[in-house]
């Protein structure tokens, strides 16, 4: 070979070596969670590694119906989503792969970790029972299935069985109780209904305090959000089934996508987010529970005092989630 023929093939081999070190530098989210939520940790993760992460936000339906149209062309190496039972949709999707890491198992217990290896929880919510401080003793509040009971006749608030949190939170009493009793439960709840369904929390929760309710069942983050703006909300929340199985606990968690153009760097980042540094942070910004048990939550969601949570495995949520919406729709939870 002649040498300018060398120097070309040098020169290749350099622009070669300095692509893929460019590549590796580099990792792509699509996350279902709103901008503000995650950047304050991708950003921490850039400043500490030099690594860039990408970010695109969407509804999670949309962003895992892309990931599977783009196959082996993929963009995103990773999915970031809220609620189990989206996680589990994903891997029965076949749009994730699993991986496994002595760090993750390390940071965060198994019932918040696909047992496949797909996906891992990254920070936690409660999705329990809410009351108004002005027309309920927390006295009268025992259970989510005691919401069923004859004293709660129009004074309970719900929302929509279409969202996911509310599946969810069904599939796992159907797996405590199983399918008859828990219909039972559920046929009680639109019973006691004092109003139409909600679209989210939020709005729930401002109809307890404007008296158009009595008790809700909401995510805790939600009531931490709304108390930051409204200090005097007369709402407060309450921790069911303490003598029994404990508080329904779900998560907003990440995977690794099946055609991941980077994988071992978004491995690392993964890892990354299950250490205290980057659960800290998570648990400042979100108002949620740490995954990861050796980190404290932050001072307001401490002040919301301790609990016995659920300690189902979270997959459950995905696992009987067909079911759950089928039987939501023939109690008439709309």
């Amino acid at each position: 070979m002649s040498a300018p023929k060398r120097l070309l093939s040098a020169l290749a081999l350099a622009l070669i070596g300095a692509t893929a070190a460019q590549a590796a530098d580099e990792v792509v989210v699509y996350s279902s969670r709103i901008d503000e939520l995650i950047k304050p940790v991708f950003d921490a993760y850039t400043k500490k590694t030099g690594v860039s992460v990408k970010f695109i936000t969407d509804k999670e339906a949309p962003l895992m119906q892309r990931i599977k149209a783009e196959g082996e062309n993929a963009t995103a190496d990773l999915l970031l989503t809220v609620d189990a039972g989206n996680l589990w949709q994903a891997e029965q999707m076949g749009i994730l792969q699993p991986f496994t890491s002595a760090l993750i198992d390390a940071n965060i217990p198994p019932q918040y970790r696909a047992s496949s290896h797909a996906w891992t929880g990254l920070s936690l919510r409660a999705r329990t029972i809410v009351y108004s401080t002005d027309r309920v003793k927390p006295q009268e509040l025992s259970t989510y299935e005691a919401l069923a009971d004859q004293q709660w006749e129009g004074r309970l608030c719900l929302r929509t069985s279409k969202k996911v949190y509310n599946q969810s939170l069904t599939a796992t009493l159907i797996e405590s109780h199983g399918a008859e009793k828990t219909e039972a439960i559920l046929k009680g709840w639109v019973r006691n209904l004092s109003t139409d369904v909600f679209s989210d929390d939020t709005a729930l929760l401002e109809a307890i305090n404007a008296g158009q309710c009595d008790v809700g069942i909401v995510n805790t983050y939600y009531y931490g959000r709304l108390h930051q703006q409204k200090p005097d909300l007369k709402v407060k929340l309450f921790w069911p089934n303490q003598a029994d199985r404990g508080v329904h606990i779900n998560l907003s968690g990440i995977g690794l996508t099946k055609h991941a153009p980077h994988p071992q760097a978004a491995k690392k980042l993964v890892e990354w987010m299950t250490t205290p540094e980057a659960q800290s942070i998570f648990a400042d910004v979100n108002q949620e529970f740490p995954a990861n048990p050796t980190v404290a939550p932050s001072r307001e969601v401490a002040a919301w005092g301790t609990f016995k949570a659920d300690t189902l495995p979270v997959e459950v949520a995905g696992k009987r989630q067909a079911e759950a919406i089928r039987m939501m729709d023939r109690a008439g939870w709309n």
